[in-house]
């Protein structure tokens, strides 16, 4: 199917930013005045560390965390869509291969935590949505462009020219700007313009403090996190869970690793999610850990090397123990500021 025929010369977003979280007004009123008018300082806007943004903040309330547990099913693929990659009637390889080069491109060009997550998650919600062409590999291309670019230009304060973009990474096509324009706009179409998506980066903070007895977590708990969210996008064995599951279970994970914890006791500190559904979630994270530990008697240098794009920004996160350690790898693997950090959907 050829992009929609319509003419565009310039992409606008028509969601009210002052929204962060793509809140209703009168859902946004409900938020505690003090995160509603908490006042961001230039030391919390490091262009790649989502820790100092996150730790800015004062928890949110029990309410807001559930307004946006009642939300995020708007932002999520739809039903069914892991089924039909697990039978073939999606083609797994043509995603892995979309998410493998928007990981080399968000890389190339230091992109925050949440453009890599929100790419894939539109990569994911168009394509449970919208039947591309069979065989029709430009398509899928000129989707990963569409979806990256537009994740750009929600969190990101300096963004590259379309042309630019999409000649990291060996693409194999390149498109004129005018039709991936047309593709934005058939993605935005068809995600009814729900792009400040919530993510479990709107939930991490909330469930690492509500676990860890309501203590503020350490800014290595916080890049260890972000670590892992990210690996979960990589596969799709997570995409059964919601991102809220996903960041539960991903506090638990980090917390148990620097302390003994009562995964039960845990679990129950995680309001308005379904127990049994973090605890699978749980297990597979522990699996997914278990696999990217590497093999003994592997150099130090050989298995520090990422095994796909993004692990570029997960081999700054792995090694939490030490909070100078972690805190700076993390902090200096992207130095531009950048002040639209703030938009990230707590």
């Amino acid at each position: 199917m050829a992009p929609p025929s319509f003419d565009c010369a310039a992409l606008l977003c028509a969601e009210d930013n002052t929204s962060v979280m793509g809140f209703d007004d009168e859902v946004d009123e409900a938020m505690d005045d003090t995160q509603q008018h908490h006042h961001h300082d230039g030391s919390n806007q490091n262009h790649g560390f989502l820790g100092d943004f996150l730790m800015g903040f004062p928890l949110q309330s029990d309410e807001c965390l559930r307004m946006l547990i009642e939300r995020e099913s708007y932002h999520v693929p739809k039903e069914g869509y892991l089924m039909r990659l697990q039978s073939g009637v999606l083609d797994l390889s043509v995603r892995r291969d979309a998410v493998d080069w928007i990981g080399k491109v968000h890389a190339h060009y230091s992109f925050g935590p949440l453009s890599a997550y929100l790419s894939v998650n539109y990569l994911d919600r168009f394509l449970s949505a919208y039947e591309l062409p069979q065989g029709k590999l430009w398509m899928m291309q000129l989707l990963s462009v569409a979806c990256l670019s537009l994740a750009a230009k929600m969190e990101e304060t300096e963004v590259p020219l379309t042309l630019d973009l999409q000649q990291v990474g060996e693409s194999k096509f390149v498109f004129e700007s005018r039709t991936i324009q047309r593709m934005e706009l058939l993605v935005l179409s068809t995600l009814n313009w729900r792009m400040q998506a919530v993510t479990p980066f709107s939930f991490i903070d909330y469930f690492l403090q509500r676990i860890n007895d309501g203590k503020p977590p350490p800014r290595s708990s916080i890049c260890r996190s972000i670590g892992l969210i990210l690996n979960t996008i990589k596969g799709v064995e997570f995409l059964e869970f919601r991102p809220s599951e996903v960041a539960a279970a991903v506090a638990i994970s980090v917390l148990g690793e620097t302390q003994v914890l009562d995964i039960n006791k845990a679990v129950s500190c995680c309001l308005f999610v379904e127990k049994e559904r973090v605890l699978r979630c749980y297990e597979q994270i522990q699996e997914m850990v278990l696999m990217s530990k590497p093999v003994k008697g592997v150099s130090a240098s050989v298995s520090s090397v990422p095994q796909s794009p993004i692990g570029v920004l997960d081999a700054a996160c792995l090694s939490y123990k030490s909070d100078d350690i972690t805190v700076g790898s993390c902090a200096n693997s992207h130095t531009t500021p950048s002040p639209k950090r703030r938009k990230l959907n707590r």
